[in-house]
C-alpha cells in the first residue's frame, strides 16, 4: 500500500483547524458591551458594579500595563435558540499561546457573586445547558491588563511608576453563541487520536489502523455542515478508540493542578487576584465533572481567597470535604529551600499545615515543590518531622549536564532520615494530558521493571485558568486507550500509596538535589536576601525575649498575634521568586519595604521584652541571643560587658600597607589594601596561599545564554579583572580593642570601601564592604585563596552542613561551580581549617590549584552582587553594606559558634541588672535554633535544637524555670514517639541524646 501518512495527517490539522474547531461556537450573535477604566490599583468588587459604563466595540483598544477595566455585558438569548446549549464567548484579545502570561478576566454577576475566570483556553460562560429562549444576560467582567514579560528582555513594563500608559490589547470577541455539543466531541476525538498517532512507531499496526479511521471520518465530514455530520464522523472513530490499552502499560496517576508563582511576573496583589480566578473555575468545573480531583499548594494562597474573596472560600471548603478540590504541600508557600533558614523552614510547615488542620480539618500528607530551584539535603528530616511522608518535585529536569537517575526513590537527607521521593517523568508540572506528554512520560520513565506508575499534574498554570473540560475529555479518552498509557484522575496520596507499594525497595539517593541551573539565584538582589536573613535573625531575638518575659515578668503578654503576622509575611517572602531574586522590580520595591518595616516592628517588640526583663535601672547588659556564650555574656542570657584580651596594634608594613596584631592574629595587609598575609600565631600556621591576596575583589562579565537573573553560566569565569587600584588607604580606628583600616576603590561606575577590623582576643578579620554599584550585566566575587589541602568543603545548611568536592573529578562535581551556603563555608585539613562567613550572602564557589612548591590553594570567593537585566533592570543598583569575615584555625564549631555571632549582634540596654538564661545546653555542638511560647497559648515553652558538627552527641538541657515535664515534640508542637528526650530532673535538667544532625523540639511544661 502508498504510503499517505502525511496527506492525511495534514488533511486532518487543516480540517481541525479551520472548519471543525470554529464549529464548536456556532450561530453567533454580538452582546452588547460598554467599560469602565478603574483608576489605579483594582477596586472591590460594588465599586466595580456601581461605576459609570461607556460604550465599547469590538475591536477597541484597553487597559494600560496594570490597570483593570471592566467590561458590562449584556444581550438576550435568541427565541429560536430554545433548547438548544448556549454559551458566551468572552475574548478579552488572547494570545493563545501564553496562557498565564498576558490578561485575565473574572466575570461577576449583577449581585457581585463570582461566575468563572476567562483566559486563553477558556473564554466561555455558559449561557443554559437547554436554553428556553429570551433569556437575559448580564454579567461584569473585572479584565487585568497585565504586560506580556516572558521575552527575557531588558524592560521597565515590570513596575507601576516606570510602565507605559498606553493599551496593551484589544477586545476580540463578545458574542453568545450555540455551543455544538457533537462537534467539541470530535474536536477531542480527534486530537486524542491525532496525538497518539504521532507518538507510535511507523511500524506499528495500531498507528495504521488509526490513520485509516482518521481518513474516514474526514471523508465522513462534511466541511460545510460539520454540525450536521460531526455525530457520523464519531462513529468512524469509535472502534480505535475503544481497544483496551496492554496490560503492560504504564499507568498514570493525573492531578488537576494550576501552578501559581506567588509573585513573579507579577506583583503580589495580582497574584491575589490570579488564585481567585483559578480557583472559581476550578469549582465550576467540579461542578460538571465529580470525576475532577484538583491539588492547590500554598496555604497562603487559600488564605488569600478566605481574605478577599469569603464567598469562593465557602466554595472551596465544600469541595474540599468533598474530596475534590486537595490541599497539597503542607508549606504556607512554595519556599526556595536553599537559602530559607533551619527554624524559617520548620515555620513554613508549622504555618502551611496549622492552617489546613485549623480550616479543613485535614493532615496533609505530602510536600509538594515542583518549581523551586534545588532542594536542601535538610528536607527530608523537616518533612518527617512536619508529619509528612511523600516529596515530590519536578525542577530536577531542567538540570543542564547531568540527568538524574530516578524518578520514584528513597531521598536521604544530612541525618539520615528518608523520605519517599516522586519526580515525574513527564517533565511538567502543567500538562496538557496530550499524547506527546503521556508518552514522554512512559519512555522517560526510569524504574521500568520495578515501578509501573507516575504522577502527571496537568492544568495551564500562573494565571492560565486550571485544568480545563478538554484536559477532563483527554484523561477520559485516555483511560484505557491501546498505544497509551492508562490514565486515571486521582489524589496525589492515592499515587504514592500505589507508587510505594510497588516498589518498597527504591533506590536512595544521599545529598542535597542540586539543580543544574538558576545557580545565580543564590545572589540576585541583594537587598532581597539581606531582608530576609536579617528578618530571621530578627524574629529570632523577638521570640526569645518575648517567651523569657512572658514566663518571668508578670503582666508581660506575649505576643503571639503580632508575631505570627509577621512570620507569615517573611515566609511568604521566601517564595521561590522573590527570595532568589527572579521577580520583577515592582516584587522586589515592596519586599524592600516590607522588611523594613518588620525590621521596625521586631525591634520594637524585642527591646519592649528586654526592658520588662532588664527593669529598672542604669547598669549597662549586654543581651545575647546567640546560642553560644560570648564576651562574658552566657548563651541566651544578658550580662556585663567582659574585657578583651590582649590590646590590638597597628604597624606600618614594609613596603607599604599596615599590620594588626592582637596575640592570636598577625594580619598584613598590602599597600594595594589586600590581605596577603593572616598569620595565626598559636598555631604557627599562614591562612592565606604564598603569593596569593584575600579580600580580593574581582569583577567578571555576567550575561548568560538566558535567564538572566536566575543563571550564571561557567564561561563567565573566562575573564576575570582583579580590582587592585586603590583611591585611598588609612587607619581609621586604633585601639586596644580593635583597629581597623580602611580601603576605598573605584571601578566602572561603581565604587567600594572596605574596613578591614582585628578585634582584641579575636581569631577573626572581620570585613565591611560597602558597595555603591552601578555596573550592568557583571558579577561581583571577593576572593580568599586559602593555604589548605582541601578536598571538600563544608557549607552550612538547614540544622547542620553538607560537603561539596573542591575537585572536578566528575561531570556532576563540574557541575556545582556555585554552591549555596548559609552563614558559612570552611575548608579544612587535618589539624587545621578556615571558615569564611558572611551575614546575608549565599553564592559561592570553591576552586583548587596546586602551586609550584606542593603546596594547595583552595580559593573560596563569596559571590557579593550581580547586574542582570532581566526581569529587573535595575537588579542591585545602588548601595549595599555587605559584611563578611575570616576565622582562621576554625573546626566546624568554630564556624558554628561565629557564624551566629555575626549574624546576632549583640543589644545593649540599661537596667536593674543580668538577666539569666531562659535554657541553657551544656554541649555546645547542640546548638538553639528557636525558643518560643507555644502555638496553642499554654505557657509552655517550645526549644527547638539541633546536633551541629555532624555528629553524636549527650548533652543536658536545662530550664531556667520551674518545668512540670519535657516531651519531645514534631514541628508541630504535637507528642512525638521520640528517644532523644530524657526524663527531666526535680532541678529542670532535661538529658538530651542525639544523633549527627538531629532536630529535637522540646516542649517544656511549665510547673
Amino acid at each position: 500500500m502508498h504510503d499517505d501518512r502525511s496527506i492525511t495527517e495534514h488533511r486532518l490539522r487543516r480540517v481541525l483547524k479551520e472548519r471543525v474547531k470554529p464549529a464548536v461556537h456556532s450561530r453567533a450573535v454580538p452582546l452588547t458591551v460598554e467599560r469602565w477604566e478603574a483608576p489605579g490599583e483594582p477596586v472591590p468588587v460594588a465599586e466595580g458594579l456601581a461605576a459609570h459604563y461607556e460604550p465599547c466595540a469590538i475591536g477597541d483598544p484597553w487597559g494600560p500595563a496594570w490597570g483593570t477595566t471592566w467590561f458590562r455585558v449584556t444581550g438576550t438569548v435568541p427565541a429560536d435558540w430554545a433548547g438548544r446549549t448556549v454559551e458566551a464567548v468572552l475574548d478579552l484579545g488572547f494570545d493563545r499561546m501564553m496562557p498565564g502570561f498576558q490578561c485575565e478576566g473574572l466575570v461577576h454577576r449583577a449581585d457581585g457573586g463570582e461566575v468563572k475566570a476567562l483566559n486563553p483556553y477558556n473564554d466561555w460562560v455558559r449561557v443554559a445547558d437547554r436554553a428556553e429562549g429570551g433569556e437575559q444576560v448580564e454579567w461584569y467582567v473585572e479584565a487585568a491588563s497585565n504586560p506580556v514579560l516572558v521575552d527575557h528582555a531588558a524592560t521597565y513594563e515590570g513596575d507601576l511608576p516606570t510602565s507605559g500608559d498606553q493599551p496593551l490589547y484589544r477586545l476580540a470577541r463578545m458574542e453568545l453563541t450555540v455551543f455544538e455539543t457533537e462537534v467539541w466531541e470530535l474536536v477531542q476525538d480527534l486530537e486524542v487520536l491525532y496525538d497518539l498517532m504521532t507518538q507510535l512507531d511507523a511500524a506499528d499496526a495500531r498507528r495504521h489502523g488509526i490513520l485509516r479511521a482518521l481518513g474516514a471520518a474526514l471523508d465522513t465530514l462534511d466541511p460545510a455542515d460539520v454540525p450536521g455530520t460531526a455525530a457520523a464522523a464519531r462513529g468512524c472513530l469509535a472502534r480505535v478508540l475503544a481497544a483496551p490499552a496492554n496490560a503492560s502499560a504504564h499507568r498514570i496517576s493525573a492531578v488537576g493542578h494550576a501552578h501559581i508563582d506567588s509573585a513573579w511576573l507579577w506583583p503580589l496583589r495580582e497574584t491575589v487576584r490570579k488564585v481567585s480566578r483559578t480557583a472559581s473555575n476550578m469549582v465550576n468545573l467540579m461542578d460538571q465533572h465529580p470525576e475532577f480531583v484538583f491539588a492547590m499548594s500554598q496555604a497562603q494562597q487559600l488564605d488569600w481567597i478566605k481574605t478577599y474573596r469569603p464567598e469562593l472560600f465557602e466554595r472551596v471548603k465544600k469541595k474540599i470535604a468533598d474530596g475534590q478540590f486537595v490541599p497539597v504541600g503542607g508549606m504556607w508557600v512554595e519556599s526556595d529551600t536553599n537559602m530559607v533558614g533551619g527554624e524559617a523552614m520548620a515555620r513554613q510547615f508549622l504555618y502551611g499545615k496549622k492552617f489546613f488542620l485549623d480550616e479543613f480539618g485535614i493532615e496533609t500528607q505530602n510536600v509538594w515543590l515542583p518549581d523551586s530551584f534545588g532542594y536542601t539535603a535538610a528536607m527530608p528530616q523537616i518533612v518527617k518531622l512536619s508529619g509528612s511522608k511523600w516529596f515530590l518535585t519536578q525542577k530536577i529536569s531542567w538540570s543542564q549536564v547531568n540527568r538524574f537517575p530516578h524518578h520514584t526513590f528513597w531521598w536521604e537527607g544530612i541525618d539520615g532520615t528518608r523520605v519517599f521521593t516522586h519526580f515525574p517523568p513527564v517533565d511538567t508540572y502543567n500538562s496538557d494530558l496530550g499524547g506527546a506528554q503521556l508518552a514522554h512520560a512512559a519512555r522517560n520513565y526510569r524504574e521500568k521493571g520495578h515501578g509501573s506508575r507516575s504522577l502527571v499534574p496537568f492544568g495551564w498554570g500562573d494565571g492560565g485558568g486550571g485544568p480545563t473540560r478538554e484536559h477532563l475529555a483527554r484523561a477520559r479518552r485516555q483511560r484505557d486507550l491501546e498505544g497509551s498509557p492508562k490514565v486515571r484522575i486521582e489524589r496525589p496520596d492515592a499515587f504514592f500509596e500505589k507508587a510505594r507499594a510497588e516498589y518498597e525497595d527504591a533506590p536512595v539517593w544521599a545529598g542535597e538535589l542540586y539543580l543544574e541551573l538558576h545557580r545565580g539565584t543564590y545572589t540576585s538582589q541583594a537587598k532581597t536576601k539581606q531582608g530576609n536573613r536579617r528578618s530571621e535573625s530578627l524574629l529570632r531575638e523577638a521570640e526569645l525575649w518575648a517567651t523569657t518575659a512572658a514566663v518571668r515578668v508578670a503582666g508581660y503578654a506575649y505576643p503571639y498575634e503580632d508575631l505570627e503576622r509577621i512570620w507569615k509575611t517573611v515566609l511568604l517572602h521566601q517564595f521561590h521568586d522573590i527570595l532568589p531574586g527572579s521577580s520583577i522590580a515592582w516584587v522586589h520595591r515592596e519586599a524592600r519595604a516590607t522588611y523594613a518595616a518588620v525590621r521596625e516592628e521586631l525591634r520594637g517588640m524585642t527591646l519592649a521584652a528586654q526592658q520588662a526583663l532588664a527593669g529598672q535601672g542604669t547598669e549597662e547588659l549586654v543581651f545575647n541571643c546567640a546560642p553560644h556564650a560570648r564576651r562574658g555574656v552566657p548563651a541566651g542570657g544578658a550580662g556585663r560587658p567582659a574585657e578583651a584580651g590582649e590590646p590590638v596594634t597597628v604597624e606600618e608594613r614594609h613596603g607599604g600597607g599596615h599590620i594588626l596584631a592582637n596575640g592570636r592574629l598577625l594580619v598584613e595587609i598590602d599597600s594595594r589594601g589586600l590581605i596577603v598575609s593572616v598569620y595565626d600565631l598559636e598555631e604557627r600556621r599562614e591562612a592565606v596561599a604564598p603569593g596569593a591576596a584575600a579580600n580580593l575583589l574581582q569583577i567578571h562579565p555576567d550575561f548568560p545564554n538566558m535567564w538572566d537573573a536566575w543563571d550564571i553560566d561557567a564561561f563567565y569565569r573566562n575573564r576575570v579583572t582583579d580590582l587592585v587600584e586603590l583611591d585611598r588607604l588609612e587607619v581609621t580606628g586604633s585601639g586596644p580593642r580593635s583597629a581597623t583600616v580602611r580601603v576605598t576603590r573605584s571601578f566602572g561606575r561603581s565604587a567600594a570601601v572596605q574596613q578591614i577590623t582585628l578585634r582584641a582576643g579575636a581569631k577573626t578579620v572581620d570585613i565591611v564592604t560597602e558597595v555603591d554599584w552601578h555596573e550592568t550585566e557583571k558579577f561581583l566575587k571577593a576572593a580568599f585563596p586559602l593555604d589548605v589541602k582541601a578536598d571538600r568543603t563544608a557549607s552550612e545548611t538547614q540544622f547542620g552542613h553538607v560537603y561539596r568536592a573542591t575537585h572536578t573529578n566528575t561531570s556532576w562535581e563540574a557541575a556545582k561551580f556555585e554552591i549555596c551556603a548559609h552563614r558559612w563555608i570552611h575548608a579544612e585539613e587535618p589539624g587545621w581549617g578556615v571558615a569564611l562567613l558572611n551575614d546575608s550572602t549565599y553564592g559561592h564557589d570553591v576552586t583548587r590549584d596546586v602551586r609550584a612548591d606542593g603546596g594547595q590553594t583552595t580559593t573560596v570567593r563569596l559571590s557579593l552582587l550581580r547586574a542582570p537585566r532581566y526581569p529587573d533592570p535595575e537588579t542591585d543598583q545602588g548601595s549595599h553594606t555587605l559584611r563578611f569575615s575570616l576565622v582562621s584555625g576554625a573546626g566546624i564549631g568554630d564556624a558554628v559558634r561565629e557564624g551566629h555571632a555575626l549574624n546576632l549582634p549583640e543589644r545593649v540596654v540599661r537596667g536593674a541588672g543580668p538577666v539569666a538564661p531562659l535554657v541553657t545546653v551544656d554541649e555546645d555542638a547542640v546548638v538553639v535554633e528557636a525558643v518560643k511560647s507555644a502555638e496553642d497559648r499554654s505557657g509552655d515553652v517550645i526549644v527547638r535544637l539541633y546536633e551541629s558538627r555532624g555528629g553524636r552527641a549527650r548533652a543536658v538541657l536545662t530550664a531556667g524555670f520551674p518545668i512540670a515535664d519535657a516531651v519531645e515534640s514534631d514541628l508541630l508542637e504535637r507528642p512525638l514517639a521520640g528517644s532523644a528526650v530524657g526524663v527531666p530532673t526535680p532541678e529542670g535538667r532535661i538529658p538530651l541524646t542525639l544523633r549527627p544532625f538531629q532536630i529535637v523540639t522540646v516542649r517544656l511544661r511549665r510547673a
